[in-house]
Parts: structure tokens; sequence; C-alpha cells
């Protein structure tokens, strides 16, 4: 494998831990504002984006190279509102598409065919990963001007499963 090509899927890697810290850290502002649901719906993203980490892990390793664990950054941990939350989840899973869709570029660039392949998986679940933050971010702007709305929400948001 490129260096370039091992150096951006070990970047992309912890990319994915950062995703599934941030994921933790807005779980536990819901959690502390006795939000289980919402609490619920981040601990779920959470797993899914340390899977996702696990996959380019496995991914380096299988092609013999050598995975690096990079400093994670630290994410935040207040926000303004319910809906300012899923407005970052928003945007932090689009930039994780631009992040996606910059690796393919490099792996064609390197006619890199095992890498491109590998990562037609993260193309189509940032696709899914985008609709999923969008519509919970739809339903929250909703009610957020509702009480009685608010608190259905939040009861759907904890029967998610992965």
């Amino acid at each position: 494998m490129k260096e370039p090509i091992l150096s951006a899927l070990n970047q992309q890697l912890n990319r994915e831990l950062y995703s599934a810290y941030l994921y933790l850290s807005m779980a536990a502002y819901f959690d502390a504002h006795q939000l289980k649901g919402f609490a619920h719906w981040m601990h779920m993203q959470v797993k899914e984006e340390f899977e996702h980490a696990m996959r380019f892990y496995h991914y380096i390793i299988e092609r013999g190279e050598q995975v690096q664990c990079l400093v994670l950054e630290a994410p935040p941990s207040e926000w303004s509102s319910v809906v300012n939350v899923f407005e970052a989840v928003l945007h932090h899973e689009q930039d994780v598409t631009k992040l996606i869709h910059t690796l393919v570029d490099l792996a064609l660039q390197y006619k890199d065919d095992a890498t491109h392949k590998f990562l037609q998986w993260f193309v189509a679940e940032q696709r899914e990963e985008e609709f999923s933050a969008g519509q919970v971010l739809k339903k929250t702007k909703i009610a957020a001007e509702d009480s009685d709305a608010f608190v259905l929400l939040d009861q759907e948001l904890e029967k998610r499963k992965i």
C-alpha cells in the first residue's frame, strides 16, 4: 500500500474514533439532562462509529500494514439546545462524508482497487448516516415547539437498535 493511502486510512480511523467520542459526549449531555431516549440514540451512534473505526483497523492490518493510534481531539461537552446537538450531528456526518470521498479520490489516484472497493461500503453508509441525522434533526425542530411531541420523540429514540 502506498504511504499516502496508509496515512489517510490511519487518519480516517482516528476520525471514526473521534466520531464515537463526540457521540459519547453528546450522550453524556443528554443523560445529564435526563433525556434517556436521546442519550440512547447517541449510545447507538457510539457503537456504530466504533464499528466503523474497527473496519479501518482490520483493513489496514489485513493489508499487512501498521495501524497508528493518533491523538484524539477532545469533543465539545455543552450545547445550547437539543436542536443544536442534532445540527452538530448532521454537520459532522457531512464532514465525514467529504473525508470518505477524499479517500475514494486518493485510492483512484494511486490505482488502489482494493482500497477503492473497501471504501464503497462507507460511501453508502454515509448516505444513510446523513439521512438519519437529518430526519432526527427535523423531528427535533418540530418537537422543540411542543413539549408533548418532545416527550414522544424522546420515547421513540429510546427504541433505536443498530
